[in-house]
């Protein structure tokens, strides 16, 4: 390299750097379970975290299963709910309600309901964000849905269809100062299952686990399964808690 001039080597080597650094951030993960997401939660005391998505978008996905609240209200049964923007906005004066009962902590389903990809990538035929940018955006947006509803930050954030790469995770952990909220018992499979299955998945659970299920289809047989399931892990002497009462305790996969 004796005839080259300097500046052209400087150049190659700032192109080799650059391309390291891209592929240093080039994410390596992709699915539900991914590094940096929580899956479950220390416990020793019998406590289960149960958690509702509410989707949002068409006007199936914007239903409220009024039957399934109520049962968790009537039985002073705490839980966590994930918002999308998308449901709070077809449903403001509910979000109030929920919002002023101390049995539930609302926390961040996304803008708009989608995979959190720093590519672009999809799953279930739904493209993901596509860049730091909008990782962000896809978070910060629906946190200032909330503040507008007078409601603290959230903590957790959940993302359409929970699929991630570990570069985004790392976005919103470390950047927006949130958890990733995973599960460790899929209920009702995205408000798919009939009853009898959705009792003998939440029936199964165990201390420190994290049950995910919706709250959003009113037609399906989450209402029903939830309350079978949830009863029969009261006789066994178990209790329920939200996230952030668990919040040191918390399993991340990595």
């Amino acid at each position: 390299m004796k005839n080259i001039p300097n500046k052209i080597i400087i150049n190659i080597l700032s192109l080799c750097l650059i391309q390291i650094a891209i592929q240093a951030h080039e994410p390596k993960e992709w699915g539900e379970n991914v590094s940096g997401v929580t899956t479950k939660f220390n416990s020793q005391n019998k406590e289960i975290a149960l958690t509702f998505d509410a989707c949002g978008g068409s006007v199936k996905s914007s239903q409220y299963d009024s039957e399934l609240i109520n049962f968790l209200i009537k039985n002073k049964i705490q839980a966590t709910l994930f918002l999308n923007a998308r449901w709070i906005k077809s449903n403001p004066d509910i979000f109030k309600k929920l919002q002023e009962n101390k049995l539930f902590e609302l926390e961040n389903h996304g803008t708009e309901h989608l995979p959190l990809s720093t590519n672009g990538k999809s799953i279930y035929g739904l493209s993901g964000t596509n860049s730091e940018k909008e990782v962000i955006s896809e978070v910060e947006e629906n946190n200032k849905l909330f503040e507008k509803f007078n409601q603290k930050r959230p903590l957790f954030f959940r993302s359409g269809t929970a699929f991630y790469d570990e570069v985004a995770v790392g976005i919103v952990r470390k950047n927006l100062n949130m958890e990733i909220a995973g599960f460790s018992i899929i209920a009702d499979a995205g408000a798919t299952l009939n009853y009898t299955e959705v009792a003998k998945r939440v029936s199964k659970a165990q201390s420190g686990d994290i049950l995910i299920a919706h709250m959003n289809h009113p037609e399906s047989g989450t209402s029903k399964g939830m309350k079978i399931g949830i009863n029969n892990l009261i006789k066994k002497g178990f209790k329920f808690v939200k996230l952030s009462d668990v919040k040191k305790q918390l399993i991340r996969v990595k």
